[in-house]
């Protein structure tokens, strides 16, 4: 059986933690929030035993890779640099293109890297967040705010220090518990001093899919960073919106699979469906093959059903 291997890569001026294992063409990993490298691990081995080389990183400012202090170091533009280098860093010679796959704002991190580097980007298989065009008339947050109000979590991690402080007081272990499970179809809100909404002593009934180790090395990872470096992508959506004006209309050109889970929040924000299913999303990705809505399914669609998963993977990239 593969094993996972470690070690650290500097990239872009900061140093990646890696996980990888197996021989092949290239497939690059990317993680969201609240996660790790650790969220691929069953991806990571069973990709590995099909005769593919899986990478994961820890993204900046998650994990065992650097976390740069300044808040403006985390927009899209600084985590597709890192992922391009990373990509030049790991890649076998003569490997110009990788396979590519993301989940939450890893997914993001993955569109924007098919947007602005498709050169780099033989396929790829995304999960849960689909490729939005941008809006020229309101900011994302200002969306958000109008849509949910100030409760909605994007809003209440926008102000630094504040949420960490609340996620303090209700424990790194608490707060991990009740992200990785969270499982309804709708938006997912953070009243001032509420937490989740109800009692912070209530325990966590972990599903079958996450173990008490699982989440004990999430914890021991979020202890020792803190939350600051994956809240900072949150307060950079803005900035990224201003980034991104010169891309505004421009169209996602490399060939993609989308898989979402049926009860996943995302798929349940307003116009979704619509957007995926009534050609929105067509228009905008051009070379989107498939969509495949998992039944019974939340956002956690890699770990919740990891052998599905891997087999939609294997089953796209093995046709380039």
């Amino acid at each position: 059986m593969e094993t996972i291997k470690h070690r650290m890569v500097k990239v872009n001026g900061v140093n990646l933690h890696v996980a990888e294992s197996g021989e092949g063409p290239l497939i690059l990993f990317i993680h969201g929030f609240p996660e790790l490298w650790y969220m691929w691990r069953h991806q990571i081995l069973g990709l590995s035993m099909l005769g593919f080389r899986a990478v994961a990183p820890d993204l900046r400012g998650y994990g065992d890779s650097e976390a740069p202090a300044p808040m403006d170091a985390y927009t899209a533009l600084h985590v597709v640099g890192d992922l391009v280098g990373l990509l030049d860093a790991v890649a076998a010679e003569g490997e110009e293109k990788a396979f590519v796959v993301g989940h939450d704002w890893g997914a993001l991190m993955a569109w924007y890297l098919c947007l602005l580097r498709p050169d780099r980007v033989k396929a790829l298989v995304n999960l849960s967040v689909p490729w939005l065009p941008r809006n020229p008339e309101r900011k994302p947050l200002d969306g958000y705010r109008a849509t949910y109000g100030d409760d909605y979590y994007i809003c209440r991690f926008q102000e630094p220090g504040e949420i960490e402080a609340e996620f303090s007081e209700m424990g790194t272990r608490r707060v991990l518990e009740g992200m990785l499970t969270y499982r309804i179809p709708g938006p997912l809100f953070f009243p001032k001093g509420k937490g989740f909404g109800h009692p912070v002593e209530d325990p966590v009934v972990l599903p079958s899919w996450l173990t008490r180790e699982d989440v004990d090395y999430y914890v021991d990872k979020f202890e020792k960073k803190g939350f600051t470096g994956g809240i900072n992508y949150y307060r950079n959506i803005n900035r990224n919106w201003e980034l991104m004006a010169p891309w505004d209309g421009a169209e996602v050109k490399v060939p993609v699979k989308f898989i979402v889970g049926e009860l996943d929040l995302v798929y349940h924000m307003p116009d979704i469906k619509d957007f995926i299913h009534k050609g929105g999303f067509k228009k905008t990705v051009p070379l989107l093959e498939e969509v495949v809505v998992m039944e019974g399914v939340a956002h956690f669609l890699n770990q919740e059903r990891p052998h599905d998963i891997n087999q939609h993977i294997h089953d796209f990239f093995s046709k380039f």
